[in-house]
């Protein structure tokens, strides 16, 4: 008999889903929740911060005693060409900047010891080994200018 006896909800049939309006609820909540992070996501994106000491200019081919940007890519960066071409202008355009490009893809190495967790990633180094500034994405060239005319009047007044 044990196999005959069936409660009133075992036999009910499934009809799913969940209600419209719910659906349209979790829906509205999660573009709202998109929508913010897009938007911190463009606000912090090529913004200036500060920058983290001096850094070991020869595993990054460097030279010594000048200004360096250095930009970190990676083989599969959409948006590192473009800022290699803004870097590359503003480099010749600075007489004593330099440009360096270091391509995280074969060298992972390099990544974690200056803690870089995504490309476009550039620093500005000064003649005396100093990070004076790290944009994490792709920088506004007023700012990447604006880091450079600082480090040359920090260095005129020294």
């Amino acid at each position: 008999m044990r196999g005959h006896i069936r409660s009133a909800h075992a036999t009910r049939a499934y009809r799913g889903g969940v209600s419209p309006a719910s659906a349209l609820v979790v829906l509205a909540a999660l573009l709202a929740v998109a929508g913010i992070a897009g938007v911190a996501w463009r606000r912090l994106d090529g913004r200036r911060r500060r920058g983290a000491g001096a850094v070991d200019l020869s595993d990054l081919g460097a030279a010594p005693g000048r200004t360096t940007l250095v930009q970190f890519t990676a083989e599969t960066c959409a948006r590192c060409p473009q800022v290699r071409r803004m870097l590359q202008g503003i480099a010749d355009a600075l007489p004593g900047v330099d440009l360096v490009e270091v391509d995280l893809t074969h060298r992972p190495d390099i990544a974690r010891r200056h803690h870089v967790l995504s490309t476009p990633t550039t620093f500005v180094i000064g003649p005396t080994g100093e990070q004076s500034a790290r944009f994490n994405g792709v920088p506004r060239r007023a700012d990447v200018e604006a880091a450079l005319s600082e480090l040359s009047a920090l260095q005129e007044a020294s």
